[in-house]
């Protein structure tokens, strides 16, 4: 197969991908659609690109050339982009600088000093800083790094990358001035068209995973978060406090976690005063404010109305008391302000530290459950410990 031929079937498969990834555009996540357009748009230019290489005979160099490398250089820019805005990340019109400047370099070296080599120097280094920065965008986020198809497409940025590095390199040993990229008797003619189509074809197949991977991320995270405080839910809370009770069976320690249970106090009195709105918004800034200070190996959730659960990663009932009374002087020192008059909220604390005759996860919520009408009893606004089981 000669380069043309290539070119023209690397054109037909683009435009196949560019016209599916256009079809599926609506079926995508809100927060994807712009990062979907850009991809779309570069693969279009590049079948354009390579439509245009593959029919330079037939049109004047100097116009086909720069035209053509144009649409490849700025489909690169538009593919960083396309990254940038997945993961992101602050747009910036100089991630379109390499693109300016290669296309120039190639308008030079076809018009005024016609050189095959320098054209492919100004290509080289052109798609290759915007290929290495691209991957280098996918892999630097935080955000869904666990996404496999994220590493597999950073993969596809670097392989292409290193095939120009290779390419530029190549030929800066033998410089030719006179050749085209139609040439076959150069491998890395040859091989070009297969590799540059790589992007648009294999990484537009590996980008639709990635739309469809975060999609679902975002489904497992909605069933997983209570909709109102944007805290685990009862289910995820339940999960995660069976698993930290088996841990601590298996270890056979006396201690490792402890539950508290977390009650609003006075909060019927907030929704029969000011409203069931009101006492949302109370949810949530009590929320925030336990989300704020029970991190690192600490996790906590609602568990439903008024109610929420922290699981506590400690050695010892003291240990609990302090991470349990740090939640409630959070709480009694947050400032919380509806309608512009301030409100005083508090929380009462029921927490209970595994024991060897705990016999589940359950059982030692329940001792929990019964230390924090312990503390509503006694006041509220203070932490109660369960009594020591009796063995």
């Amino acid at each position: 197969m000669d380069t043309r031929t290539g070119l023209v079937m690397a054109t037909f498969m683009m435009l196949l991908n560019g016209g599916v990834l256009g079809l599926m555009h609506k079926s995508l996540s809100p927060d994807v659609q712009p990062s979907a357009s850009d991809w779309r748009i570069g693969t279009l230019l590049f079948a354009a690109g390579s439509c245009l290489l593959a029919a330079q005979d037939f049109l004047p160099m100097q116009w086909s050339l720069t035209i053509a490398n144009g649409c490849l250089s700025l489909g690169l820019a538009l593919y960083w982009r396309a990254t940038r805005r997945f993961t992101g990340r602050a747009e910036t019109l100089w991630l379109f600088a390499p693109a300016c400047v290669t296309t120039l370099g190639i308008l030079w070296f076809s018009a005024y000093d016609p050189h095959f080599a320098a054209r492919v120097y100004f290509a080289s280094v052109g798609w290759s800083l915007c290929l290495f920065w691209s991957a280098w965008t996918l892999r630097a986020s935080s955000e869904d790094r666990e996404l496999h198809s994220r590493r597999v497409l950073a993969a596809i940025f670097v392989a292409v990358g290193g095939f120009m590095v290779m390419r530029g390199l190549s030929f800066i040993a033998h410089p030719v001035r006179e050749l085209t990229v139609l040439d076959t008797g150069n491998a890395f003619n040859l091989l070009t068209p297969l590799v540059v189509s790589a992007l648009p074809v294999i990484g537009t197949s590996a980008f639709l995973v990635m739309c469809s991977e975060r999609l679902r991320q975002q489904w497992q995270r909605a069933a997983a978060t209570d909709y109102l405080t944007s805290l685990p839910n009862r289910r995820t809370i339940t999960g995660s406090g069976i698993a930290a009770f088996n841990r601590a069976q298996r270890s056979g320690a006396s201690a490792g976690l402890a539950v508290a249970v977390v009650d609003i106090d006075h909060f019927k009195h907030i929704n029969d005063r000011s409203g069931h709105d009101a006492g949302d918004i109370a949810l949530k800034h009590v929320a925030t404010t336990l989300a704020e200070h029970c991190r690192g190996p600490h996790m906590v959730g609602r568990q439903g109305g008024e109610e929420f659960v922290a699981l506590f990663a400690v050695t010892d009932s003291a240990q609990a008391h302090t991470a349990a009374e740090r939640l409630r002087h959070a709480v009694e020192s947050a400032p919380f302000e509806l309608d512009g008059h301030r409100l005083q909220l508090t929380i009462s604390v029921g927490v209970a530290v595994v024991e060897l005759g705990d016999t589940s996860y359950d059982h030692l919520l329940r001792r929990a459950d019964l230390a924090v009408y312990a503390a509503k009893s006694g006041g509220r606004n203070q932490v109660a410990m369960a009594a020591p089981m009796a063995y």
